[in-house]
């Protein structure tokens, strides 16, 4: 059987993040992906210096091409530029049948911004009630939820709040707080933390992009929300931990990582 995922992202020439992320994710993990495109960068591992958002009508017209003729078992979003793309993806989630995972990606690793102000309250009040599954990392999850996030049991009153939002599950990464690395896990009322080891390397660049792309493809292969996670959260960490050491700046992680299942 062929399994088939698809990513509604960005593009990183540099090919650490975005819709090359995703779609080397998926392949590693041995489902099919499917694309389309929101948005163009100009970027490598030191900087990004442009960004060019694709019209509603360009994007429109991938998705159903996708989704009329490979339909996928789950989907993905990534930077989404503007609040036209977000009402567009948020309104052709309502006939969506598969599992959807909305990654809220508002600034790049660089400190870009990849969706504009108006863009990041329609995600809120529109996608992120459609989501099966939201992953925001802190920064993001404290603008979601309209509070301090320091700690562990704060990271868990802000899931609770975002999934109070609409979102069906919210996945909240604590990779910038201290000591091991712990994202957690809010789903059906109950409270699951992840953990891994702290790397120190410059290397991480597309972390969140390929995170939620291994979820997104366990999604599509049928496993459970605690499976996909678990699974994606060994991926990232070994990714991250045998990075190829790409660029000058903060490279891409390994995305041809192997785990034990």
């Amino acid at each position: 059987m062929t399994y088939v995922a698809l990513t509604i992202a960005g593009s990183d020439p540099s090919g650490g993040a975005g819709i090359q992320a995703d779609l080397k994710t998926f392949h590693q993990r041995g489902v099919y992906g499917t694309s389309v495109v929101t948005l163009v960068t100009v970027q490598n591992t030191r900087k990004v210096s442009e960004i060019e958002i694709l019209s509603p009508d360009l994007v429109e017209k991938q998705m159903d091409a996708v989704l009329e003729d490979i339909p996928p078992a789950a989907a993905k979003t990534g930077a989404l530029g503007n609040s036209e793309i977000v009402r567009l993806v948020a309104e052709k989630a309502k006939d969506f049948t598969f599992p959807l995972v909305v990654d809220p990606v508002m600034i790049s690793k660089h400190g870009l911004p990849l969706i504009d102000e108006d863009a990041r309250s329609v995600l809120a009040e529109e996608l992120l009630p459609r989501a099966f599954l939201i992953t925001p990392n802190l920064h993001e999850a404290a603008e979601l939820a309209e509070m301090p996030i320091q700690d562990l049991e704060s990271m868990g009153k802000a899931a609770a709040i975002i999934a109070g939002k609409g979102a069906n599950a919210v996945l909240v990464k604590g990779g910038h707080l201290e000591g091991e690395a712990v994202d957690l896990l809010y789903y059906k009322g109950e409270i699951r933390c992840y953990t891994a080891p702290r790397f120190d390397t410059r290397h991480t660049h597309g972390t969140g992009c390929t995170y939620s792309a291994c979820i997104t493809a366990e999604l599509a292969k049928g496993r459970s929300m605690e499976d996909a996670v678990d699974i994606a959260k060994r991926f990232i960490s070994r990714a991250i931990e045998t990075n190829p050491g790409l660029g000058a700046g903060s490279g891409p992680v390994n995305h041809h990582a192997d785990i034990d299942e």
